[in-house]
């Protein structure tokens, strides 16, 4: 455990250090957020958003990139010269295998999300590749996610669904679809969550430090170590992610982050636990899926703007009380899922 307690540090001096530079480069070539009004006709129209969020017009985006840089190169020369740091190289599948799902998650589904990031940013227009339309970004998530799925079952032999109190559950061929749902599913909870400041990269800590220590449990060293660069650069990015916040983790991070995160349930062979521990991204992503429906089948909305943390913010609850009680709320999710894991 102090190994992975150093790598925690090591990730968390990283980002502090460069993370400042960083966003006052951000800021010269105004990758930043940017009024409703420059935004091409691709973007959903949310007047509530907008009336709450114009002080934010301006903050740089895209801190994700910086953390994915930095977590992937350090993971992968940690992982290869693991003798060095002290860490006894265990894993529960492949090595090689495992450090490729992890980090072609980690790095696809980032490069979707910046592409989503620069064509909102500088608003490119629909006539070229780069003005593609939600649906058609939402397919290049199932194809990437259909990818990992893939991996997940033919390269390292993972079918099972562990459900506690029952028994483990083997999906055969159908594991493929049923983890790529999830994996788009965590990956757009996430991003709608990434909405108030310092909300999806600390409910994001939460749960990766449950899966630290699941992972732990098992010897996955390979898994753990990832783990512990991810915790400590978050933890650093949300140093200047709370409010006010002076960056945000932008597409590039949070469609990342959310994939990954679900990867990781799937690696551990828990994602019942993974909804769980992630119950306020599920949370999220439901509030904002039934309002959808309602507006379809009963062409009316059932909350006045979604997802929830937003109709909360709507309703006068100020930005911080938001997101300090929906940590709180995922700490609880979190030890709930942890202790029907080990029960």
């Amino acid at each position: 455990m102090a190994q992975i307690l150093f790598l925690i540090l090591l990730s968390f001096f990283t980002i502090s250090i460069l993370l400042v530079p960083f966003i006052n480069i951000l800021y010269r070539i105004k990758f930043q957020r940017q009024s409703q009004k420059t935004k091409d006709i691709f973007e959903i129209r949310t007047p509530i958003f907008d009336r709450l969020h114009a002080h934010k017009i301006g903050t740089p985006v895209g801190g994700g990139s910086l953390i994915i840089l930095v977590v992937a190169v350090l993971y992968f020369a940690v992982v290869n010269s693991s003798p060095f740091f002290g860490i006894e190289r265990t894993a529960v599948y492949p090595f090689k295998k495992e450090v490729q799902v992890l980090l072609f998650t980690f790095l696809s589904f980032a490069a979707l999300g910046l592409y989503d990031d620069l064509r909102k940013t500088f608003g490119f227009k629909k006539t070229r590749f780069w003005g593609l339309r939600f649906r058609h970004k939402f397919l290049a998530q199932w194809i990437l996610a259909l990818a990992i799925a893939a991996m997940l079952y033919f390269n390292l032999g993972i079918d099972i669904v562990n459900i506690r109190f029952f028994d483990v559950l083997h999906l055969g061929i159908f594991y493929v679809p049923f983890a790529a749902f999830i994996i788009v599913a965590f990956a757009n909870a996430v991003n709608i969550s990434d909405g108030l400041d310092g909300l999806a990269t600390g409910l994001l800590v939460i749960c990766i430090i449950a899966f630290l220590i699941m992972s732990r449990s098992i010897l996955d060293t390979t898994l753990s170590t990832f783990l512990g660069l991810w915790i400590g650069a978050l933890i650093a990015f949300l140093y200047f992610n709370v409010f006010p916040a002076r960056i945000w983790l932008g597409d590039v991070g949070a469609l990342s982050f959310g994939a990954t995160l679900a990867v990781v349930g799937l690696l551990l062979g828990k994602p019942i636990a993974l909804a769980i521990i992630g119950g306020m991204f599920v949370v999220e992503v439901f509030s904002s899926l039934v309002q959808i429906l309602s507006k379809q089948i009963r062409q009316k909305k059932i909350l006045d703007v979604a997802p929830i943390h937003l109709w909360l913010q709507n309703k006068g609850w100020e930005e911080p009380k938001i997101v300090l009680r929906f940590w709180l709320a995922q700490t609880v999710f979190a030890i709930l899922g942890l202790w029907l894991s080990f029960f």
